[in-house]
């Protein structure tokens, strides 16, 4: 006798691999990027860190992670991207967050890109390689859909670790939104290095898509007692030398294909020196 179930197990089989088939083939997602052998030339010999500063913003960080991995391994750039997690319960420091990514970033990487998680370069034009002439500013004044101003380094800057050094990084007196970039502007002057930035680019303000939502997330742009002051002022004695932090945890993560490795970062502050990096 001919049993129904055989046949009818078979179609169930044969129907949930066309289902599969078809959802892989409109996901949009495309071919992954290619590998990076060691021994392949044309990816070059130099590595980067990309440290993209990070609290909460995980809806964000799903699109940047596996978006920047596909960019910049089309353009055959070796990189390791590190999301650096603020745990701790004082104001948000990007620039600390940047100079301790710096730090645990290892010795296989040999230059840095400073990352927004909201900006997301659309023109393959862009250049992501070694910055050995010096800093370059990826995210320009003319391209960047928000900051217009000429000393504006904010964004997407490139560094070399060398010359990151020679600006003892970034200060660690900015809690809260804000000013962190136009400081560095001026340590990158006071280091005798001169801060380039794209030509030939003709997207112009659609050169990044920009995915921050003001309306529903704020920034934290609280100003207190001294901090007026002090966010227009040059700090010659912080930076890489004294940032204080500890790392909670270290794990390394596949974001839709795209692997990266999320710091949990714990940074300390003297309130008697910058009694501002609390909420209070």
């Amino acid at each position: 006798r001919f049993s129904v179930f055989p046949l009818f197990f078979l179609a169930l089989l044969l129907g949930f691999a066309s289902l599969l088939w078809l959802q892989l083939s409109c996901s949009g997602e495309g071919p992954p990027p290619p590998a990076a052998p060691e021994d392949e030339p044309s990816w070059g010999p130099h590595r980067l860190a990309l440290l993209v500063p990070f609290r909460e913003r995980f809806e964000e960080l799903l699109t940047f992670v596996p978006y920047m991995h596909r960019f910049l391994s089309r353009k055959r750039i070796r990189h390791h991207i590190f999301v650096l997690n603020q745990v701790d319960h004082f104001r948000f420091n990007r620039a600390s967050l940047i100079n301790v990514g710096f730090l645990e970033s290892g010795n296989d990487t040999d230059y840095i890109a400073m990352h927004d998680v909201d900006l997301l370069p659309l023109n393959e034009q862009l250049d992501y390689s070694f910055p050995e002439a010096g800093p370059f500013h990826v995210a320009s004044p003319e391209l960047h859909p928000l900051y217009h101003y000429k000393t504006y380094v904010g964004g997407i800057l490139l560094l070399t670790k060398q010359h990151y050094e020679m600006c003892n990084g970034m200060s660690n007196r900015f809690w809260g939104w804000g000013r962190e970039d136009d400081e560095f502007y001026r340590r990158i002057k006071g280091a005798g290095l001169q801060v380039r930035r794209p030509s030939g680019i003709t997207t112009g303000y659609e050169t990044f898509q920009h995915l921050h939502d003001p309306a529903w997330r704020k920034r934290d742009q609280k100003r207190i007692a001294a901090q007026k002051q002090e966010q227009f002022k040059v700090d010659r004695e912080g930076g890489l030398n004294n940032v204080r932090y500890r790392i909670e945890s270290r794990t390394a993560l596949n974001v839709a294909g795209a692997p990266c490795t999320v710091l949990n970062i714990l940074l300390d502050c003297d309130t008697s020196e910058t009694p501002w990096c609390t909420f209070g």
